[in-house]
């Protein structure tokens, strides 16, 4: 936080002894002053000044302090704003609060709790200029701009990304696992005009059916077994800001009527609910699976995939797209390189080389797990080729671990399984087209192995 004697407050009074006596009392605190003597000079002082908090009468010559108070708000939002008021004003008072005034104070004026109410708002203005400073930081990181994107293929994804993201418009992201779907509806949020509001994701594939609606449109208390509060769903919990719903195509058919409820009337019943639930949500749904041929097998419901591929957006996978592989890689590095502890000065032409030639079936996802690897098992500062576990090599690495250390069949169906997930980040419906099995067997057997995911 700022030092006590670089905060500064505004006073707007256009009395010269109630002036000077608020002056005096703001000095003897040890904050910085400037001073105005009618609205409009106020408002001019805040843009030139960029004070801290705002301490205004509530009538001025010129304007009175509910239009100086909507200025401020306007022009500087950030900024508490605190009303001086005679006894008689207490009812302006008690309505400036109610549009946006920190808080009023009495004339006369007591010094002490002017200096009271002054250091409050001064913590508020500093914890407001914090968050702002970490949104803005968070939201930076999530743009669309701080995608590699040399590629032509990904240079159009941009191209839609800055047309859709200031848009309310509910976007379908289409594309293999590890392309980075989540990327995409995380940058069309950062950089629409939802960015303030939550950012909520809910991977469809990783619930039972009874658990995604409850996740989904929340619960009350008591309307099953195990319902002991009253839970939110996600499209609660998203009100204001942006719904990710990923594996979308992997919905069952019931959760997937409720969907489409939710889409065209914008509002939810919770299980065991008894009314609607209004919710203003933006939409990004992501599916690694054609949902036109979901639809021709019955699988899928029509009019639901006509409500969420309003604009689609189609992901390139890795292997179609080499020209960002050195860049990827690069970045990779650096965080492998911070989020570990290691230090590697560079990385050599042939391993380069080699990441190039792969044909990365896991893509994005599988690039970043095989330089961390490479970084953390990496025997000096340079990373070489030789580092890089990719392929059948790392895949047979696995599987001869796996066949070592199992002494029965149920032991090596639970190592495989449990390497597999790890390998996908738990990803369920990944981790199920890698062996050959359906996602139900998947979420069965780990909660019969009772795995960590």
């Amino acid at each position: 936080m700022p030092a006590i004697e670089t905060v500064k407050i505004l006073v707007i009074e256009d009395d010269p002894d109630g002036l000077r006596s608020v002056e005096d009392a703001i000095k003897d605190a040890g904050y910085a002053v400037v001073s105005a003597m009618t609205g409009r000079s106020g408002i001019d002082g805040l843009l030139r000044e960029q004070p801290d908090v705002v301490l205004t009468d509530l009538f001025l010559p010129d304007i009175d302090g509910i239009k100086v108070l909507e200025d401020v708000r306007r022009l500087k939002p950030g900024v508490p704003v605190l009303i001086m008021t005679a006894y008689g004003s207490v009812d302006t008072a008690v309505r400036a609060l109610k549009q946006g005034a920190y808080d009023y104070l009495m004339k006369p004026l007591d010094l002490a709790d002017l200096q009271a109410k002054l250091a409050r708002a001064i913590e508020t203005s500093q914890l407001r200029t914090q968050v702002t400073q970490l949104r803005n930081t968070v939201q930076g990181r999530y743009s669309a701009r701080n995608m590699v994107a040399s590629a032509p293929s990904m240079q159009e994804v941009l191209r839609q990304i800055a047309a859709v993201a200031g848009t309310n418009a509910t976007v379908l992201v289409q594309g293999e696992s590890g392309t980075g779907k989540e990327l995409v509806a995380r940058a069309l949020h950062a950089d629409g005009k939802r960015a303030d509001g939550p950012f909520v994701a809910v991977n469809c594939g990783a619930f039972a059916e009874t658990l995604l609606e409850s996740e989904l449109f929340g619960h009350e208390k008591g309307s099953f077994t195990g319902a002991t509060n009253r839970h939110e769903g996600a499209f609660e919990r998203a009100h204001g800001g942006t719904l990710f719903l990923d594996e979308i195509g992997i919905a069952p058919k019931s959760v997937q009527a409720r969907l489409l409820r939710a889409l065209e009337e914008r509002e939810v019943m919770r299980v065991g609910g008894r009314g609607p639930i209004k919710v203003d949500v933006r939409i990004v749904a992501a599916s690694n699976r054609d949902l036109d041929e979901l639809v021709e097998a019955g699988e899928f419901r029509q009019d639901l995939l006509y409500r969420l591929q309003v604009v689609t957006i189609r992901l390139p996978p890795l292997r179609a797209r080499h020209e960002d592989i050195r860049v990827m890689t690069d970045r990779f590095v650096a965080l492998a390189c911070a989020g570990h502890g290691r230090h590697i000065e560079s990385v050599a032409p042939a391993c380069y080389a080699k990441l190039e030639a792969y044909a990365w079936p896991g893509n994005v996802r599988e690039l970043r797990n095989v330089v961390e690897s490479a970084v953390i098992m990496a025997a000096g500062p340079v990373l070489q080729a030789e580092d890089l576990r990719v392929g059948r090599a790392a895949a047979g690495e696995s599987k001869s671990a796996t066949a070592q250390s199992g002494t029965t069949l149920a032991e090596i169906e639970k190592e495989a399984l449990l390497q597999a997930l790890r390998r996908h980040d738990g990803n369920r419906q990944m981790t199920a087209d890698e062996l050959g099995i359906s996602t139900r067997t998947i979420q069965r057997k780990i909660r019969e192995y009772t795995l960590p995911f």
